[in-house]
């Protein structure tokens, strides 16, 4: 599809910092097609950095829309093994790299898809978007609030288009949707409390280090975060994610590690908390506009448990998971609705408002709000007018987008204003206090040490290339 196209980052950046231009949202500046104009040719092509668990699904999806030209991967078994189960499904074989930077140089691809841990989204995705590539890119999008405030700055200056992975607001089977339209269209009255069910996680035991495994580049996977030692324990993880040690700090378990991601608190709450936020206008990405920005006031830990020691926010050990187990977060929100992340009860939402209560997860929505639609649905249209248009798959949305030019259903402003909600909740919970925040300003009011946990500092030789 692609002729590519752009200028060097380099001369790019320059330009932009130059003339302190910042471009509108959806405006393109890198590619072969201009804004708003149909692509040259409806088939993209397309690669994914990142394989295991979610950038499988997400290229299995990917490939009934798209060619698969490219994949990168860290772990050389799992690269061999995509690249000849999709060059089997397609009919023709994609490159594989241990680099992902091969694939940014390639000026065939239009897009790329990340599946790599939470650690390396901001990096990858920077630097795709600057080497002309459109992204879609796994939740949670960042590890900080300072990564998400480039993202965006970036995705505004660049024109790309940015999907992020919260496949909620477009999949399982639309409750979600219905679930946002009954809130705006009044259904419950005027919400009071919203309580988003998220699960815990359990700690560990002390994990050894020993050896890496074969086919593994682990000074690679680390990347941005610190080195370290590879630790793992024999035992082997069944079903979802198999394949791989139940402890460890590497794959799938590394969500259990603040180096690399936020634990359930991120995980699940990128899903049920923007869900929540969407439902009550707080993640608007047209707040932007009009300069009236809607977010969390103060986020208060009532309840909490680290599995190991922390001291000034920082786990003491180094050799058991640190994510919090459990939880219990009040977040004050806008117009006076109480917010409570939780890791008791059932997974998913439960909506309060004056003038009844529902809930909703990915098998049911219940509630005498949801059994009066049989005799006063939704008005025709109600999903398509929050969704934005026709209803689809989330990467059918993504595709739609990069061929209109326009920013896709989950964009990155939006993610990140509820996104803030989670980070902030951690960094409450290893500082063991109660922090608030200025929506605006997009900073911790009043504490410093706080607002040193908004951003990280990148290992040497991984820093993001601008």
């Amino acid at each position: 599809m692609s002729e590519h196209r752009q200028p060097s980052r380099r001369h790019f950046l320059k330009s932009v910092a130059a003339t302190g231009a910042v471009l509108p949202l959806g405006s393109q500046v890198m590619g072969s097609e201009k804004a708003g104009q149909p692509l040259a040719n409806d088939r993209l092509v397309v690669a994914t950095i990142g394989l295991r668990n979610q950038g499988k699904l997400i290229t299995n999806q990917a490939r009934q829309h798209a060619e698969i030209a490219a994949f990168a991967d860290v772990d050389s078994r799992v690269l061999g093994e995509n690249v000849e189960i999709t060059a089997e499904q397609q009919g023709k074989k994609p490159d594989g790299y241990k680099d992902y930077r091969k694939i940014l140089d390639r000026q065939d691809i239009d897009a790329v898809l990340i599946g790599a841990p939470d650690h390396w989204h901001t990096k990858i995705a920077v630097e795709a978007m600057l080497s002309g590539k459109d992204v879609y890119c796994e939740k949670p999008l960042t590890l900080t609030i300072d990564e998400g405030k480039l993202i965006e700055k970036v995705v505004d200056q660049t024109g790309r288009v940015f999907q992020v992975g919260t496949m909620q607001r477009s999949d399982c089977d639309q409750r979600f949707l219905q679930a946002v339209a009954m809130v705006k269209q009044g259904r419950i009255g005027k919400v009071k409390k919203i309580t988003c069910g998220i699960d815990g996680m359990g700690g560990s035991p002390v994990i050894p280090i020993t050896d890496v495994p074969t086919g593994l580049d682990w000074d690679f996977w680390l990347g941005p975060a610190p080195k370290t030692d590879y630790r793992a324990l024999p035992k082997m993880r069944e079903g979802y994610g198999g394949g791989v040690p139940l402890f460890s700090n590497c794959h799938y378990a590394f969500r259990n590690w603040h180096a690399y991601a936020g634990g359930k608190m991120t995980d699940w709450g990128a899903h049920h908390v923007d869900i929540a936020c969407w439902a009550i206008g707080a993640s608007d990405p047209n707040q932007r506009d009009n300069g009236n920005i809607k977010g969390a006031s103060k986020i208060t830990p009532l309840d909490f448990t680290l599995p190991v020691e922390h001291k000034d926010g920082f786990p003491v050990v180094e050799d058991q998971y640190n994510e919090a187990t459990s939880f219990t977060i009040q977040v004050d929100m806008p117009d006076g609705i109480e917010m409570i992340i939780t890791s008791g009860g059932d997974n998913g939402i439960l909506f309060e408002g004056t003038e009844g209560r529902f809930f909703v997860n990915r098998g049911k929505i219940v509630g005498k709000p949801v059994e009066d639609l049989v005799d006063n649905p939704l008005p025709e249209g109600a999903l398509e007018e929050v969704y934005g248009g026709e209803l689809t798959s989330h990467m059918a949305n993504f595709v739609g987008a990069i061929k209109s030019r326009k920013q896709p259903i989950a964009d990155v402003w939006s993610h990140n204003r509820m996104l803030e909600i989670c980070h902030l909740s951690n960094i409450a919970m290893r500082l063991d206090r109660e922090l608030k925040w200025d929506p605006t300003k997009r900073e911790v009011i009043g504490d410093d040490q706080a607002n040193s946990f908004l951003s990280r500092e990148y290992r040497k030789g991984f820093e993001i290339s601008m």
